[in-house]
Formats: structure tokens, sequence, C-alpha cells
């Protein structure tokens, strides 16, 4: 990171302790320069309490003597602050699923007793007491526990379960199961697909074969009828629709 942890406070820490132009303060806490004018005369509506950039080595003493002595020079950051990583701990789990989590364990543990209590609690997001508790029936709610998908409870991706389910086979020597859960009804949209294919084929032929009809038709119609020509000299009908003259 190129500015510091806190901008603000060490806005207003380099503003009482130091000499260096609101520029170059504002440069280097990635402010505006009204910002810290504001800081400075004191008119901001939050009142920042100073923090030490040298204490939080973010900022060097000769770093800031360079700086008070060149007006155009840039301030450099020591280092950025580093985000906190969380390394060790079970998965973090929203409040509203927690009451899940233990039928959650109870599914795995019947449905997949190969996986580990360690690959559980990194599933789920659980400690292994909860787990042997569930396990030997002696949890305080088992009378209320029902086994469920993880997955479904979303307490875990398919992918990360597939993954540890595959990993606890492998390690104990057998095959692992595979999810034909979705057979059935991949099997009945490959079907579908094909009927509707099938039904485009037969409107698009149809749509041909009522075109080249149209077409025949509209060619078969002579331009003038010669019977009705006859008929109109025969009966007396005119030419125009009206009754000839007779003798």
């Amino acid at each position: 990171m190129s500015q510091p942890l806190m901008p603000h406070a060490t806005a207003c820490w380099l503003i009482e302790n130091t000499g260096l132009s609101f520029s170059q303060i504002a440069d280097f806490c990635g402010l505006h320069m009204l910002e810290v004018q504001a800081i400075a005369d004191d008119t901001t509506s939050i009142k920042y309490t100073p923090r030490d950039p040298v204490r939080a080595h973010e900022l060097t003493v000769e770093e800031i003597r360079k700086g008070e002595a060149d007006p155009d020079y840039a301030l450099k950051i020591s280092r950025g602050s580093e985000p906190v990583r969380r390394t060790k701990g079970p998965r973090y789990t929203p409040v509203s699923k927690r009451q899940d989590k233990p039928d959650g364990i109870a599914w795995i543990l019947r449905n997949h007793p190969e996986i580990s209590d360690g690959a559980i609690g990194r599933l789920i997001g659980t400690t292994r007491t909860t787990i042997a508790a569930i396990r030997d029936r002696s949890h305080w709610n088992i009378a209320n526990i029902v086994p469920k998908d993880p997955v479904t409870l979303g307490l875990c991706s398919q992918r990360e379960l597939d993954a540890e389910v595959a990993k606890a086979a492998k390690k104990a020597g057998i095959e692992a199961p595979a999810d034909t859960r979705l057979d059935g009804a991949k099997a009945a949209l490959i079907e579908e697909l094909r009927r509707q294919r099938d039904d485009a084929g037969r409107d698009e032929a149809g749509r041909d074969d009522a075109a080249r009809v149209e077409e025949g038709e509209e060619q078969s119609i002579p331009a003038s009828n010669p019977f009705r020509e006859e008929a109109e000299r025969l009966f007396g009908r005119s030419s125009d629709g009206g009754e000839a003259d007779r003798d």
C-alpha cells in the first residue's frame, strides 16, 4: 500500500509535529489539500487523534527531514499496512447458519465415515469436541439433530465436500463414491433437448412445405379465365358485370 493505515490521523500528527507543507502531507496521506487545511484549522466535523507514522514504521525521521528541507520532495512510505490473514482456527460461519452445523456434521458422519474429524472441522467450521459428542450421541441437543446435507445447508460448497471425500477415500484405500443424484435429471434434460430439436425440425419442414404449396398455387392461377369470358358472351354478361341489351 502507498498510503498510511489511518490517513486523517496521520495527517493530524504531521501537521502538529513537522514542518511539512500541506501539499506534501496531502500527497503522502492520499487526501485532498482542503482536507489537510480543514484538519489544520480544526474545522472538521470529526476530531482526529494524532497517529505517529514513525512509531507505526510507515515513515522515517530521515524522510521527514528531507521533506522539510525541500517543499517539492515527495515523501515515501516505508511499508504499507499488511492485511490481517486468518491462518488458524475453524472456518467462520454466519450466525444464521450456526444452528445447522450439528445437522451437517451428523450427515457427514453417517454418509462419509472415512472423513477425519479434522476435515469435518475445516468443512463445517466446528471443533473436534462437537464432532465427538455427535458421534457418540452425547451432544446436549442430540434429540433434535437431523442429518442434512451441509451443501444444501450452505455450510460448504459441493466442490469442497467432494475434494475431502476423494482425499479421505484415497487415504483409506477405497473408491470414492460417485455422485449420482443428478443422473436422472441430466438424462431428462438431454431427452427434453432432443424432443425440442425434433419439434423444431418438423415445424421448419412444415413451413417449407406450406411455402412450396402456396408458391405452386400462385403459379397455377392464370392471368385470365377463358371460361368466364365464354360465359359472359353466351349469357349476355358485360365485362363490367352489367346486364347486356337484348332484342
